[in-house]
Parts: C-alpha cells; structure tokens; sequence
C-alpha cells in the first residue's frame, strides 16, 4: 500500500519537506491557507511596482541546489544576479560604505574608514568561517535531538573548539572586545536581526551569521526572491506533489498517539505523516489542542517583528544600492525597546530593499521599488496604527535628509506590513518573524525537535523549530525533518 504525508503550510520548509517526500515516492499533499504558495517569500504588484514581501537576501544557494540535484535538475537553470555590492551602509555623521563582493575590499574599507586594524579584521573573518564550517554541519545539517545523529570526529572537533565560541559572552562584547569604532561593531551587531534577535543578549556564537554574508557572496534570484518560491513549487509539481490553496487546516488528527491525517476547512483528508510548517507555537494551539505541549520550549522569548512599507518611488537614486542600511545613533535603545519595552523606538535603523535596481520589469522606467523594514516588538496590544504613521513620518525625513529631496510627493503606491499582518497572514504567533529569539546562551537547545516525541508520524519544520530562521536554516529543517521520518519508517518496517 502507497504512503502518504500532508504538509501544512507552504512557506520554503513546506516546500522542502514535500519534494523531499514525493521523491522518495510518497504522495504528498500540500495545504495552503492562503491563496499563494511561499508564506513569507512571496512577491505583491501594485500599480506598475512588484514587491519581494519577506526574505530580501539569498545566503548558502547549496541548499537549493541539494533539492535541484535531488530532482535531477540542473542548478544553473536557477539564476543568480551579479550585484554591485552586499550592503551599503549610511551613518548619521555622513559616512557611508559600501561592501563589494570581495572580502579584500571590505577589509580596506572598514580599515581605511573606519579605523580598523586590517589584521584583527581578518582574524575576526577568519574566525566566523572557521566556526561556521565546524558548527554547520553538526548543529545546524543535523538532529540537535538525536544523539546519534551527532556522534563521530565531527562532534569530538567541535566540542574542542567550544571556548572559541565564547558562549558566555554576546555578540556586542565581542564585537567591542574586536572592534576600535562604534560604527564596526553596530555593523556587526546588524546580523543579530538575521533571526530576530538582541545584539547585546545573544550569544557571540552568532558572529559566525557574517561569514555568509562577507566571506562568501550573498545573492539575488535574477528574478527577485520569488524565484525561490516558484522554482520550489515547479520542482514540487514535477515531483507531483498536489497543492490544496485556500483550504487552511484545522486540526491534525490523532488516535492512539499516531498521526491519522488533518481535517481542513473542506473535509477530512487520512494520511501516514503530517509535517507541519506551521509555527510551533500555533501548531499546538490550534491543530493540537489536546495534545501535550513542551511548555519550557513555547514559553520562550520571542523573535523581532516588523513595520514594512512597500513603496513604489517615482524616481530613481544613485546613492542607494539593492540592499541599504541607514544606522540609527542608538543602537542599544532601540533593541532594548523591541525586546524589553515592547515598543518602538523614535530613531530606528532604516533597512531599505530596492529590487528594480537589479531585476528588470521590478518599477516603471526612471522610479524605483523600495521594501522598507523597521524592528518592531511583537504584538501586545499596542496601538499599531499610531506608529506606523509615526514611523512612517520618520522615515521620509530621514531617508529624505540623506537624499536631499522630499520622499512623500514621490510615493505613488504603499502597502503596510505590521505585526498583526504577520500573525493574521503567516501565522507567526504574536507577530515573531522567526519564532523564539535566540537571546540567551542555551537558545538553541531551546528550539522544538523537527519530530514528535508523542505522536507517531508527526513532524516539524520552518524557522520556529530547529535550526532556526532564515532561508539556509528553514531548508536544513525540512531535510532533518524528512531524514528523521524516513529514518523512524524504515525502523517500523524492520
């Protein structure tokens, strides 16, 4: 008798585990609330403008390459775009840099601009990569859950390496502790936001998140990030995978301790697995209600959210790159009022994506497609309206000071993104991007396994549970989630 599995969700994980599963010959469904596959890499057009709506930046394309090879495909049909640059970066005072895609100019740049000893640079540099590639592999490739998946040299390695990762100290104090200017450290404080978390509260083994943008090369679909979103669904198709929009799942159904399939909002659907891509948190509470639930792992502290606006600017700017970091002069104060006040805060760090400068067809001739993201805390009840249109104002002075123009009469269309669209759209439970936030030492010991421990043929995958957020992370969690299904139905077979 034939196998079959029910993904819930179709973020990128969903998309992942369900190619997974259909090439190992298992039908697979894919039920999508939306009306749209990719769950936050997803893309909008309004007037003449298309948008990316989440994810702006591409790191570690292997792991799509895995699932291109997996399908017999040839990567270098996925597309990549050749940037001028990584990021370019603003500061109130008026010094800019902007970061090629060569660590050798990097280094000069933060040496010659800000200051910094090129030999610390590199040493740092050097350092990030080393355990990056140490810790990768195990932590991040692998079950954290199933020792046996851990065990051999390459744990033995890391383990040595430990007093390396500086465990007991955050990200800043070892910034700090590297870094002579104010203005490196918030650099490298900024890969903090990559999972939403606090700079000055997670651990400094996250430092190793700046290898993938400075050591290696960061990338933009040719066609923008959708070009994930649809060349996974292509991939799903051929693999045939069978997609269920508009039909959100309304409970996963067990009996006995042992999946028997979903019911959604159009029936009941019988099933041998169910992974779920849907945020842990909301997972339990409403396609689980009675199961027992990991209280210490769902009672976490949550990542960051977000005030996205979506502009559509009738003219195009010379001084801005596709990615674009404007530093607010207070750092701590403002993840201090994210992640402890709860609210925002006045002077924010301005992140500005603007897609039309590389994919062609983005804006109208002579305008330009900006994605504008601000830090926001995670919905409590706060009065969101008032500070969108606050932080809106702020915006245009600020982004309009550094351009030397008035932003407001170039706005032709806007669409607003807030932390109650995060939680309404993509489920994310109060409005968390990515989930828990990874802002204490044991943080990743603190995400949910990619199984169940309760109930047979249930599995977890996407930025809520284990490794973490991010692209690379969500496409290593549908395949630990899938290699431990396959791993426990071969062992029910024996």
């Amino acid at each position: 008798m034939s196998q079959k599995a029910i993904v819930v969700g179709s973020g990128i994980a969903g998309l992942a585990s369900s190619i997974r599963l259909a090439q190992r010959g298992i039908e697979t469904h894919v039920f999508e609330a939306n009306d749209f596959p990719g769950g936050k890499i997803n893309s909008r057009s309004i007037g003449g403008y298309r948008f990316d709506q989440g994810p702006s930046l591409l790191t570690c394309p292997e792991y799509l390459e895995e699932l291109y090879i997996l399908c017999g495909r040839d990567f270098a049909d996925f597309e990549l775009a050749e940037l001028n640059s990584s990021f370019k970066y603003f500061f109130n005072d008026g010094v800019e840099l902007e970061l090629k895609h060569d660590r050798d100019q990097i280094i000069n740049e933060l040496s010659e601009k800000l200051g910094e000893d090129r030999e610390t640079v590199e040493k740092y540099l050097n350092k990030a990569e080393k355990n990056y590639e140490l810790i990768a592999p195990l932590f991040i490739e692998r079950s954290l859950h199933r020792w046996r998946h851990l065990l051999g040299g390459k744990l033995r390695k890391a383990l040595a390496s430990l007093p390396s990762y500086k465990l007991m100290s955050t990200m800043h104090q070892e910034n700090k502790r590297n870094f002579k200017n104010p203005r490196t450290v918030q650099i490298f404080n900024r890969f903090a936001q990559y999972n939403g978390s606090h700079p000055y509260k997670a651990p400094a083994m996250l430092n190793m998140i700046s290898h993938l943008e400075i050591n290696t090369t960061p990338y933009l679909p040719k066609r923008g990030m959708i070009q994930v979103t649809e060349s996974l669904v292509e991939l799903a198709q051929e693999s045939g995978v069978q997609f269920h929009f508009n039909e959100a799942v309304e409970e996963i159904i067990v009996e006995n301790k042992t999946i028997k399939g979903v019911r959604t909002t159009k029936g009941v659907y019988k099933s041998d697995f169910v992974i779920s891509n849907m945020d842990i948190s909301f997972t339990y509470e409403k396609l689980l209600p009675t199961a027992k639930r990991p209280k210490k792992i769902l009672a976490q502290e949550k990542s960051s959210s977000a005030i996205a606006f979506y502009w559509g600017v009738k003219k195009s700017f010379e001084q801005l790159e596709v990615h674009n970091m404007l530093f607010s002069d207070e750092d701590q104060e403002e993840f201090d009022a994210v992640f402890i006040e709860k609210e925002m805060h006045d002077s924010p760090s301005i992140y500005i994506y603007i897609s039309s400068k590389s994919v062609e067809g983005d804006a109208p001739e002579g305008c330009e497609n900006w994605f504008i993201l601000i830090n926001a805390p995670i919905n409590q009840g706060q009065d969101w309206d008032k500070h969108i249109d606050d932080t809106r104002t702020y915006v245009q002075q600020r982004v309009g000071a550094l351009l030397g123009e008035e932003i407001a009469p170039l706005i032709e269309v806007e669409e607003v993104l807030d932390p109650r669209k995060v939680e309404t759209r993509y489920s994310g439970k109060f409005g968390s991007i990515y989930g828990n936030a990874s802002n204490n030492r044991f943080s990743a010991f603190y995400r949910h396994p990619n199984y169940s421990k309760e109930i047979k043929g249930l599995y977890f995958a996407g930025v809520s549970v284990h490794p973490g957020g991010g692209i690379p992370l969500a496409l290593s969690s549908a395949k630990i989630a899938c290699e431990c299904l396959f791993e426990d139905d071969q062992n029910s077979v024996k």
